[in-house]
């Protein structure tokens, strides 16, 4: 496995080359309960990632596409975690881009912000113990936040898109989005009322993440 200095510079390499690092590897269509989607399959050349894009309707020109960016979470969008809010945030921005009538939601194979599901599931335990979250990715010996987006920009322009709305709780996103002709037109809050279970994740994401929320 690569790890996360090397990847970043592997990338960077490739982009000074012009080489891609990110090819389409299969497309299907996708039924589901909020609506149809197009599913389309990315593997990534650099960490041998597979990341998927779900596309609905018809793109058009590519501006102004609604998007959500959203990195695997095992535990909250398969298993319903209360711990987190990603399950609920995916739901919603599914249904956000069907009701828009158009739209992309990235779903990028990067686990625990980038750390993995067994030390995601390490990083569990030691917040039992009363580390927040950054805390246990530091305490684990990883940056609070290790997820990269070079791979989001690559696919959506691969898609057609030129521009996007998107939905984000997370400024800093944004620059990761940004890039190679792709730009953010306009962040869209994607806010999940705070829980007993999720107040304090949801505080630290807002105080050490810099997240924009407002519930906590």
């Amino acid at each position: 496995m690569l790890d996360w200095l090397t990847h970043r510079a592997l990338l960077a390499w490739r982009r000074v080359q012009g080489k891609p690092f990110v090819t389409r590897a299969a497309a299907a269509r996708l039924p589901t309960e909020y609506g149809e989607f197009d599913i389309v399959a990315y593997e990534d050349s650099v960490d041998r990632k597979t990341h998927v894009a779900l596309v609905h309707g018809d793109l058009g020109s590519g501006e102004n596409v609604l998007a959500r960016v959203h990195s695997s979470c095992v535990t909250g969008d398969i298993f319903h975690s209360a711990r987190c809010d990603c399950g609920p945030q995916l739901d919603s921005a599914m249904k956000q881009i069907v009701a828009e009538g158009r739209g992309v939601l990235l779903y990028l194979n990067q686990e625990g912000r980038g750390i993995g599901l067994a030390n995601k599931i390490r990083a569990y335990s030691l917040q039992d113990e009363g580390f927040d979250t950054v805390e246990a990715n530091e305490r684990l010996g990883f940056p609070a936040d290790k997820r990269e987006y070079g791979v989001s920009v690559r696919i959506l322009l691969d898609l057609g898109v030129q521009s996007v709305r998107l939905l984000s709780n997370n400024p800093r996103k944004l620059a990761g989005v940004t890039g190679d002709g792709l730009s953010v037109s306009e962040r869209i809050p994607l806010e999940i009322p705070a829980s007993e279970h999720t107040r304090r994740y949801l505080k630290t994401k807002k105080e050490k993440l810099g997240h924009e929320l407002t519930s906590v």
